[in-house]
């Protein structure tokens, strides 16, 4: 028999098995119908193997039984590629015959999401004083019979005609994808005191719903159950009104990344004078004896999760802030590599590699100006943004000891920024006061321009390396990219284009 299973870890060398398939007797290309499913995080490197075993007996222990080979890699590299195809090996690089496993991978949710307006007239007044309070109330029925929740909208005071607030909610959660599931409709009347009573009731579908039209709204009738039974000539107790019901795909990050978008990286480091002389043990720039220092693991850690959804694994690497020679001008941006005209480096390595060359070869200077590099990703931005599609997105790394010189240059740039597909990450490295990345992160308001102009929409994300710096590597690099999916997705949805190839709805 032979049998296919997953091994999956995060932080630790070691693996945990996660699941495996069902076994398939005697075939020597099986295909496993059983899926199986793992949690995905963008942000983390997550180390998958997958082994393929030759069982002979019923126990669950895997090491009484034949090994037929495996392969490790990351479940971003198969999330990135559509179909995931590699030769199976005993051992890493030793290859076990002429076998190979393929691996896809779909995303489990039904993306579509249903938006509704909804009005009512003539409810019931239920108020000693004042007229109703309503808000309504969404629940679809489970296999099982039981009602579920699934939406509850605001409270509009003292008003029998009242008009809710737009409101969208998943389909899945909606009614499970099902249109002919049974939904049921509360009106209810709002009291502070928690005691809400009941206005009255509808069921419908969302099959029903669905046909709901700016010129053709669906109408209910509200009915309260009691007042039905106890008075023979209640007709109801208000109308609920189905003003618009669109069905509309959400895209998520993966739809996008699957669909072939390319994640373009780009690193700027921040070379100015206040970081230290890097011979100095003291300076951020200072390579200790085992070769590390905080610039290098802030590349590190950012750059391997990103590289796996960059085709070409080459990154553009850029300094700013140092005198650079031959004439030693001051320069706010150059190439790490010394070639202006292909600043480009192999993988993660070789912007490292540029790194640990360039330092020894400039002079620490300043100012610390952020806005020609942002302007020059901006620019590939710009320019990629012409084709209509979602074909590329632009992350930008900087990382800096902090102070910033060109504030207002760079409030300007990042609002331009803001309307392209690119994100920014600053990491924060060393001491220094941060206030001005704070402000730049703009999460505790949005973002504005010296002139006022508002970003449109929130692209920088500002970590300061020091509440790192005893955790291990993966959780900076979590939290540094935990809002650039949000981000890819909210300006491709900005725009309403769909990846560049749609996923089949199943």
């Amino acid at each position: 028999e032979d049998l296919c299973f997953l091994l999956i870890s995060s932080f630790a060398p070691v693996f945990v098995q996660l699941d495996r398939t069902e076994s398939i007797k005697n075939c020597q290309d099986p295909e496993f119908s059983k899926k199986l499913v793992v949690d995905y995080y963008f942000e983390k490197v997550q180390k998958l193997k997958f082994g393929v075993y030759d069982i002979d007996n019923n126990t669950f222990d895997l090491n009484d039984d034949d090994y037929l080979g495996g392969i490790e890699c990351t479940l971003g590299q198969i999330v990135s590629s559509s179909v995931f195809t590699r030769p199976l090996e005993l051992k890493q690089g030793k290859p076990a015959g002429k076998g190979t496993i393929t691996i896809s991978a779909e995303e489990i949710k039904d993306t579509r999401v249903v938006y509704l307006e909804i009005e009512a007239q003539n409810l019931d007044k239920k108020d000693f004083l004042g007229k109703s309070d309503p808000f309504l109330e969404f629940y679809k029925q489970s296999d099982a019979g039981m009602w579920q929740l699934v939406y509850r909208s605001e409270v509009i005071k003292n008003n029998l005609n009242p008009c809710w607030r737009k409101f969208s909610v998943p389909l899945q959660t909606f009614c499970g994808g099902d249109f002919n599931k049974p939904i049921k409709v509360q009106c209810v009347d709002h009291d502070s005191d928690g005691s809400h009573d009941l206005i009255g009731v509808a069921h419908t579908t969302l099959a029903q719903v669905q046909t709901a039209g700016p010129d053709s709204p669906v109408e209910f009738e509200c009915i309260h159950p009691e007042k039905k039974q106890k008075k023979k000539s209640y007709k109801n107790s208000g109308i609920i009104r189905i003003k618009s019901c669109k069905i509309e795909t959400e895209y998520s990050f993966l739809d996008y990344v699957m669909g072939g978008c390319q994640i373009n990286f780009t690193v700027g480091v921040d070379f100015t004078a206040s970081n230290g002389d890097p011979k100095s043990p003291d300076s951020l720039h200072y390579i200790s004896p085992d070769g590390i220092n905080e610039y290098l693991i802030a590349i590190w850690s950012v750059g391997s999760v990103v590289q796996d959804y960059d085709t070409d694994k080459l990154f553009p690497a850029f300094g700013f802030g140092a005198q650079v020679p031959p004439s030693w001008q001051v320069s706010d941006e150059f190439a790490l590599n010394f070639n202006p005209s292909n600043p480009y480096c192999q993988g993660i390595q070789g912007i490292v590699d540029a790194y640990r060359q360039v330092l020894p070869q400039i002079r620490l200077y300043g100012p610390t100006n952020f806005s020609p590099i942002i302007n020059h990703v901006a620019r590939f931005a710009a320019h990629s943004m012409q084709q209509g599609t979602a074909a590329h997105y632009f992350v930008l790394l900087i990382i800096t000891d902090g102070e910033i010189t060109d504030l207002d240059q760079t409030r300007q740039a990042v609002v331009n920024a803001s309307k392209l597909p690119m994100s920014i990450i600053i990491v924060g490295v060393g001491e220094a006061d941060f206030k001005a990345m704070e402000f730049l992160d703009g999460d505790n308001g949005v973002l504005q321009s010296v002139t006022g102009e508002p970003a449109a929409r929130d692209i920088v994300q500002f970590v300061p390396f020091r509440q790192f710096r005893n955790a291990p590597r993966e959780a900076l690099s979590q939290v540094v990219l935990a809002e650039v999916p949000k981000q890819l997705v909210s300006f491709y949805k900005w725009h309403g284009w769909p990846p560049l190839k749609p996923p089949e709805i199943k």
